[in-house]
């Protein structure tokens, strides 16, 4: 348990910032989840649509810090090439 004042606005802090980070985070766990779903249903049109949104998001949560800026690559990278396989 904190004892000072710093130490117990510290921590007042990082709850604040864990609940927008979790907020964050389940935004682009949607956005990429309707993008799979796309992909599972074979319709290439909607998952052409849903990886246009899930991008800018998933760099958004790199440039806040949610996602590290390589693991967010990775994905929109991995998702790219599965939307592309699928219309081929």
């Amino acid at each position: 348990m904190a004892n000072t004042t710093s130490a117990k606005k510290a921590t007042r802090k990082i709850a604040r910032r864990t609940e927008v980070n979790k907020t964050r985070r389940s935004r682009v766990r949607g956005f990429v989840r309707k993008v799979e779903e796309a992909i599972a249903a074979g319709d290439h049109a909607a998952a052409v649509d849903a990886l246009k949104a899930a991008q800018p998001e998933l760099m958004r949560a790199a440039t806040k810090g949610v996602l590290h800026r390589n693991t967010a690559s990775r994905k929109v990278s991995r998702l790219a090439k599965r939307v592309k396989a699928i219309s081929a």
